[in-house]
């Protein structure tokens, strides 16, 4: 693989590389994982490239627009 962009990957290398740049993410338990997943589809279905989902994400941040409701750890 030559790189990240869509251009330069098949949608199973996109994949391969959200599911490794993410780790581990069923071992979470705030209920934002699957969000955090669902982010990364755009890129995976070719649609977005990563700068522009995580610069939309960073805007929402910055911005202070409403996002999920945070959840505490069930096992605390």
């Amino acid at each position: 693989m030559s790189g990240y962009l869509i251009k330069d990957t098949t949608k199973e290398e996109r994949e391969a590389i959200v599911a490794e740049s993410l780790g581990n993410i069923s071992a979470t338990c705030d209920g934002c994982s699957a969000g955090i997943v669902e982010m990364y589809q755009a890129y995976i279905d070719g649609e977005k490239e990563l700068r522009e989902i995580n610069m939309e994400f960073n805007a929402r941040y910055v911005s202070g627009m409403e996002g999920p409701e945070r959840r505490g750890c069930p096992m605390e």
